[in-house]
């Protein structure tokens, strides 16, 4: 094939898209990569997922440094914030990230083009760059732009008071107010980071609870801790107006059903409601790409668009908007073009909030079960009665295992506590094998150790738990 000749073309270079990408070059395809933005990597590597996991943990080290030593018999000063550093070992950490993907195109012999990608016809791509306009030609091409931070009309994101994501990963300073308007992942994150630096946070959510995707039990118990921590929520709330001037922003808030308005003044605000799919300028309207109500890629159970040779993944397709969803969709994209048999288990799609504590779920949640009519046991055990997690000083949360009444297979688990995101692989491992309730619980686990919590949910499905 021609410099300008492919097997496959990927528009986006996020977790999706360059997972997709390194793929099929494995299998032998020859691959290009459109990116418009500076970097590889998309948002998770630049502005989300990296970013925001290294302000936590360094935020979560000083919070810790100034609160949580006395109880180990450890004295020290209190610590001293220099949030320029803390920015600057963040975006090194970005940096390596990009850095790593660079490295991993140039082993696979993937071409990458810098510009803004456009689909003329199926099999054509043409980007715009720097030195003019290049027409990319290729046997399939796959569109992952993935996703961006969705506005509110009252809310103009302006990234200096009224911020995205993006710009709530780049303040120069603590501000005292933070108003964060939604409680979903992405709000409860970044609301703990300038919590623990020193804000004082205001969450803002529509519905009556935080987490609203999460189960219910998790939801209530997140609420808590969070609250414990010094967060202040107002549910049930909505954003009506807002105003800025020389003494901060001043926003209108009322209640979601209806009723008197209220004024809280703020700072700066971090609009954390919700992400729309990136589809615009890739010339979907003229090729007739179908869309679905809200905006996002059709696609069939292939990944396949209703054009020839189209395809699309990752966050601009919906469902979960989450990194390893898009990379198994890239994978099993890249799998079934070169002839295999890819394939993504949407049942069991592990969701991690990287709070503290960290909340991790797979799977069904008891009110989805409940509203699908499944019969089902649940089984439940506290961090509290963990021995580990008593060492580490760690006891809020819980594990709870949810399992069919008929079959004991596991349909779903929900953590909250130390190192949820990363015990909640185990529960993920036994979904993909159809495991019982009863397999975990009869898994030997290292003593002592978190994953003993995961196994006494598991024994308590059948009421057997020991240690409580």
């Amino acid at each position: 094939m021609s410099g300008t000749s492919f097997d496959m073309i990927v528009i986006g270079s996020g977790p999706g898209g360059y997972v997709c990408a390194i793929r099929a070059a494995q299998l032998g395809l020859t691959v290009a990569v459109v990116e418009k933005a500076p970097t590889l990597g998309g948002t998770c590597l630049n502005v989300g997922c990296i970013p925001s996991k290294a302000l936590l943990e360094s935020s979560h080290l000083y919070e810790e440094i100034g609160k949580g030593l006395d109880a180990h018999g450890i004295k020290v000063a209190p610590p001293v914030l220099d949030l320029a550093v803390m920015m600057v070992r963040k975006d090194r950490i970005v940096t390596d990230n990009v850095k790593g993907v660079e490295f991993l195109f140039k082993k696979h012999k993937i071409k990458r083009f810098s510009g803004e990608g456009r689909i003329e016809a199926p099999g054509f791509v043409e980007v715009a760059t720097v030195d003019g306009a290049v027409r990319l030609e290729g046997r399939h091409i796959v569109i992952a732009t993935g996703s961006e931070s969705a506005p509110l009309d009252v809310l103009p994101i302006d990234e200096e008071r009224i911020l995205s994501s993006t710009g709530a990963l780049r303040l120069a300073k603590v501000p005292a107010r933070l108003a964060v308007v939604g409680a979903g992942v992405i709000g409860l994150e970044l609301g703990s980071v300038w919590r623990r630096l020193g804000a004082a946070v205001t969450v803002i959510e529509f519905t009556g609870r935080v987490l609203p995707q999460q189960d219910a039990e998790i939801s209530k118990q997140a609420q808590r801790l969070f609250a414990r921590q010094g967060m202040t929520f107002r549910l049930s709330t909505k954003v009506t107006a807002a105003a800025l001037d020389e003494n901060g922003v001043h926003l209108t808030l009322e209640p979601a059903g209806g009723g008197a308005a209220q004024i809280l003044d703020v700072d700066a605000v971090l609009v954390a409601t919700g992400r729309r799919p990136v589809t615009r300028g890739l010339g979907l309207e003229t090729l007739g790409v179908a869309l679905d109500a809200r905006g996002f890629i059709a696609v069939d159970a292939h990944y396949a668009t209703n054009q020839p040779g189209l395809y699309a993944i990752g966050d601009v397709i919906g469902g979960p908007q989450l990194a390893h969803k898009a990379e198994d969709e890239g994978v099993a994209l890249a799998e079934r073009l070169a002839g295999q048999a890819g394939h993504v288990s949407y049942d069991a799609v592990p969701a991690v909030v990287y709070t503290r504590p960290e909340i991790a779920s797979v799977g069904r949640t008891e009110e989805e079960l409940k509203a699908a009519g499944i019969a089902y046991k649940s089984g439940k055990f506290p961090f509290s009665a963990n021995g580990r997690a008593r060492t580490l000083g760690e006891t809020d949360g819980f594990v709870k295992i949810l399992a069919d009444a008929a079959t004991d297979r596991v349909l779903g688990a929900h953590i909250i506590g130390p190192l949820a995101g990363e015990l909640i692989a185990e529960i993920v491992l036994g979904m993909e094998f159809s495991a019982a309730a009863e397999d975990i619980a009869r898994t030997m686990h290292a003593h002592p150790g978190l994953g003993e919590a995961v196994r006494e949910a598991a024994l308590d499905v059948a009421g057997g738990a020991i240690h409580i």
